[in-house]
């Protein structure tokens, strides 16, 4: 399928990459930075704290060691951002290369739910975005919930177009280069 996917003509750019720091609507501050090895430990944490009821698609996985083995694949394969609250990992956000063929990335986002709608995850996608357009990434795609509104909105809003409806899962791209 993959093969097959359609990317919009136009190139949608101009993200601001990583690090960036602003105040959400909750009135925190909130630092978004891209990924280090050393930060591992509080990413596993954030998933440990994931509401299972707020799982798309399987993931983010339950359980320490399931969620460690899917967290490495991560970020030794892809790209990686996380919204940090003080010491606390709020949000992760990925771009994953495609097995197979490597030229087209996935992308994942997800929020704790203490820290969602208050625009962490529209930022930590632009940063995420940025951070894959200064590294070279040309092609992006997701899949959504089709009944997820609020997210289809968010990717909506950042460029991705949608580029097949046919099941209960739209698949979304966007071109940056």
């Amino acid at each position: 399928m993959s093969g097959d996917r359609i990317y919009p003509d136009e190139a949608t750019g101009g993200f601001a990459a990583p690090p960036l720091s602003f105040e959400d609507r909750e009135g925190r501050e909130v630092e978004i930075r891209a990924f280090e090895p050393k930060e591992l430990d509080a990413v596993s944490e954030m998933y440990a704290d994931f509401d299972p009821a707020d799982r798309a698609q399987g993931i983010p996985p339950t359980g320490e060691d399931r969620i460690e083995g899917w967290l490495s694949t991560l970020v030794e394969e892809g790209l990686n951002v996380v919204a940090w609250h003080g010491e606390r990992a709020a949000g992760h956000a990925t771009l994953v290369p495609d097995a197979e063929n490597g030229e087209t990335y996935e992308l994942a986002i997800f929020v704790l739910q203490e820290y969602q709608e208050a625009g962490i995850g529209s930022r930590m996608m632009e940063c995420l975005l940025g951070h894959g357009e200064a590294e070279g990434v040309e092609r992006v795609w997701l899949t959504v919930e089709r009944w997820n509104r609020a997210a289809v909105s968010l990717y909506e809003k950042m460029g991705f177009e949608t580029s097949n409806a046919e099941s209960f899962e739209l698949e979304m791209s966007l071109r940056l280069h």
